[in-house]
């Protein structure tokens, strides 16, 4: 009976963690190949509270929870479009940029809300899709396999996203843009086309991961609901090194820790509260610390290129 329990928890606790991983990940994607550019956007947070409502929203009006994730994903991307205008076509400081999309979709999302939606609602979201024949493997099949599409979905960018930017002649543009955007714009190569196009994918990424938060996970929308997330997947892009791999190792360690806190709590076990909250953030924390002065950034990271002007 007691290993019946204790197996009953581990695939609860891993199950529940790789889910949570879901929208770091997604959101932590889209910022590295943002800051592979060599853009710092600091506005995740209001884009996928932006994706978080709309796909929330379109679901709700529709009841097509694939119609709201295809309409989080668009706002994602004019909203990374937005971004692009400010900090490479006007090169407006890019940190001060970040902040205010993060206000701006923080505000936009909680009046639409208001607006729009009677109080606290509820949407059918998507449901767990149990993968053919490996759903049935004992212990492992429970808590790889029974998610629902966008947890593959993530997860599968993370080879993606790996081959395009190595193996690819766009992904060594991007990297050289943002190393050295001088000797790329000699050679023919835009370094607006790229950042545009890095900053539109990335905030479509970041609206796919608001969007899980509400389609996918809670099924229903509140102020605040991604409560720091967008944040949290910036650091993880320094913890990840800036590596597809890297990310996903650090976004499963944060949702890891995520989800023994919630299940510490949801058995009754005898520790502190504040504590168990906090253990997720201590462990991001911990996590940089060791990683301090062990990573290098695109070395044009946060500066505007102007053509002709060297950095």
């Amino acid at each position: 009976m007691a290993d019946f329990i204790d197996q009953g928890i581990l695939i609860g606790v891993v199950a529940t963690g790789i889910r949570l991983a879901t929208p770091y990940l997604l959101a932590a994607l889209g910022e590295m190949l943002s800051q592979r550019s060599g853009v710092f956007n600091l506005g995740l947070e209001g884009i996928m509270l932006m994706g978080a409502f709309t796909g929330f929203y379109v679901t709700f009006i529709s009841q097509s929870p694939m119609l709201g994730l295809a309409a989080a994903i668009l706002v994602g991307g004019l909203m990374g479009l937005l971004m692009a205008f400010v900090s490479v076509t006007l090169q407006a400081e890019q940190g001060i940029s970040g902040i205010g999309l993060s206000m701006l979709g923080w505000g936009l999302s909680g009046l639409f809300f208001r607006l729009y939606v009677d109080g606290i609602q509820t949407i059918a979201g998507l449901k767990p899709w149990k993968i053919p024949f490996l759903s049935e493997i004992p212990l492992l099949g429970l808590m790889f396999f029974n998610h629902n599409v966008i947890v593959y979905f993530a997860f599968l960018m993370v080879p993606i996203f790996w081959f395009v930017l190595f193996r690819t002649t766009w992904g060594l543009s991007v990297r050289a843009v943002g190393m050295t955007p001088q000797a790329v714009d000699t050679l023919g190569v835009s370094v607006t086309r790229i950042r545009y196009q890095c900053l539109i994918i990335g905030g479509m990424m970041s609206g796919l991961a608001g969007a899980t938060l509400t389609v996918a996970n809670t099924h229903m929308f509140a102020d605040n609901i991604t409560a720091g997330r967008g944040f949290i997947a910036i650091a993880l892009v320094y913890f990840g090194r800036w590596s597809p791999w890297g990310i996903l190792a650090g976004s499963l360690l944060f949702s890891m820790a995520d989800s023994f806190q919630l299940w510490v709590q949801v058995l009754g076990i005898n520790f502190p509260y504040e504590l168990a909250v906090m253990l997720p953030y201590i462990v991001t924390i911990i996590a940089l610390m060791v990683s301090y002065g062990r990573v290098w950034p695109p070395a044009a990271l946060g500066k505007p290129y102007e053509r002709g002007v060297r950095g």
